[in-house]
């Protein structure tokens, strides 16, 4: 659909509540679900089904329909986003599928990476990392990998913020993302000291970990073929991506 045709709908919508264009919406926008749950499902385990993620993200976008304001000058793609994979992640742990001792274990290496970091001064090694835990650094692996399978871990779910208003909210790296087609000056002022800061501690990464979180959500490669790129397994891919997102997410839990 042609964007102009698309503001056209966005305005029937907004002006009418006419159902038939919210499915219009939905369809247009269906394929960013495929893209959201696609991602989601690269890091779960074989029995989810990205069909089923797909399900769960189209309430999400739905939701996303109803409540955008077309008037705010926001790119859809950037309010929905985060929607769509709040409503997949909603659904996940409302099975509880996720083993606690995962949960656990997942906390326990976020809180030695920020007590070895604070130490040296810099991001600690695997070896440092297993020490520090009392475990065999191929037992911190495996672990890794138990955490890479099990959970929703991704830089899309960093930061949670507080909203002036009460409440509160998240911000992803997507939603720092501009539309180079749409200038919203306010949104662009918020997520620049977010960039800045993301890039910092990404910068802070062991040269691998950096070269990972790169491919993969700037570059777009998969798992497997960001493998190929660094000549390992997709598991040690895994492992790295793992390392590096529970190294981050600590230092952007609470952006004020």
């Amino acid at each position: 659909m042609r964007q102009t045709d698309l503001k056209d709908v966005w305005s029937s919508y907004k002006k009418t509540g006419d159902e038939k264009a919210r499915e219009r919406l939905v369809l247009a926008y269906s394929p960013l679900v495929k893209f959201v749950a696609g991602r989601m499902s690269s890091g779960l385990p074989a029995h989810i089904e990205e069909s089923d993620l797909i399900s769960y993200g189209l309430l999400g976008l739905i939701g996303a329909i109803e409540r955008f304001d077309p008037d705010r000058e926001i790119k859809f793609e950037t309010f929905a986003v985060s929607r769509i994979k709040g409503s997949i992640i909603d659904e996940l742990r409302s099975l509880d599928w996720v083993p606690r001792s995962v949960r656990a274990r997942a906390r326990d290496v976020e809180k030695a990476n920020a007590k070895l970091e604070a130490k040296l001064q810099r991001s600690p090694t695997e070896e440092e990392m297993a020490k520090e835990l009392k475990i065999t650094v191929e037992e911190f692996q495996n672990a890794l990998l138990e955490i890479a399978n099990s959970s929703v871990l991704a830089l899309d779910d960093l930061w949670t913020f507080a909203d002036p208003e009460g409440g509160g909210g998240q911000i992803s790296v997507l939603d720092t993302i501009t539309d180079p087609n749409a200038v919203d000056p306010e949104s662009e002022a918020q997520s620049s000291e977010l960039k800045d800061r993301l890039a910092d501690a990404i910068e802070s990464l062991p040269e691998r970990e950096r070269l990972v979180i790169a491919l993969y959500y700037y570059e777009n490669l998969t798992l497997r073929e960001i493998g190929e790129v660094l000549g390992v397994t997709e598991s040690r891919v895994s492992q790295l991506h793992t390392k590096a997102v529970l190294a981050l997410r600590p230092r952007f839990q609470t952006m004020p």
